[in-house]
């Protein structure tokens, strides 16, 4: 395409734009995708920005994880982190997994696998997270336990349970959770703040192993 002919397209396009903008014509779109040059039209590459956040996930006992080391079919392990937090695994033995991200995870298990597996390519994959649980108690219509397949606050779990029975002091709820370390406290939740939409940063997001306490 010659210059005077470049020209006149770009005339045209601009144009065309101009009726866009006065009639709503979804040409501009297709129009703004053209980049006219020396060589003819040709579409412009659109940027799309993904999402590369890690998975923050924190393993509990009862999850089951996959375990894989590149080229050493003999430790393809499926597991499942016990009660006391750790796994088994070959040549190491006990591994403690509760409270890390798959991430840190597989860095401790390159560092104490690297004794036996020179330079260890390690994938560990989630299978289920059936240890991601909280219990709710008391005075609602279906105490027990919740499994949390997304992030759960005390409002969702408390609908999850059905929600109260006639007897149940809404005010008075309590969060149990206990530390790293075992050590308890107790997080007061008032019902009618939250839902009159006051004091809404004690709606929060539960972690495994909390406990509400309806009385």
């Amino acid at each position: 395409m010659n210059r005077f002919a470049t020209k006149r397209m770009k005339t045209f396009v601009c144009g065309l734009r101009l009726l866009a903008v006065f009639f709503g014509c979804p040409l501009l779109l297709s129009c703004q995708m053209l980049d006219f040059t020396k060589e003819g039209p040709k579409s412009l590459s659109v940027n799309r920005t993904k999402s590369t956040a890690e998975d923050t996930y924190r393993l509990n006992p009862g999850d089951k994880i996959e375990i894989t080391v590149w080229h050493e079919e003999n430790l393809h392990s499926e597991v499942l982190v016990l009660p006391d937090g750790t796994i088994s695994f070959p040549l190491v033995g006990h591994v403690p997994a509760a409270h890390k991200t798959t991430e840190e995870l597989v860095a401790l298990l390159k560092e104490r696998l690297g004794k036996y597996v020179p330079t260890p390519e390690i994938n560990i994959r989630l299978i289920a997270a059936e240890g991601n649980t909280v219990y709710v108690v008391g005075e609602v219509t279906h105490p027990g336990a919740i499994n949390m397949t997304r992030p759960t606050d005390v409002m969702q779990a408390l609908g999850m349970a059905g929600g109260f029975t006639q007897f149940a002091k809404k005010n008075s709820i309590h969060i149990l959770r206990r530390d790293a370390e075992g050590q308890a406290k107790s997080m007061p939740f008032e019902y009618d703040d939250v839902k009159d939409g006051d004091n809404i940063e004690s709606n929060i997001l539960l972690q495994s192993g909390d406990t509400i306490v309806v009385p």
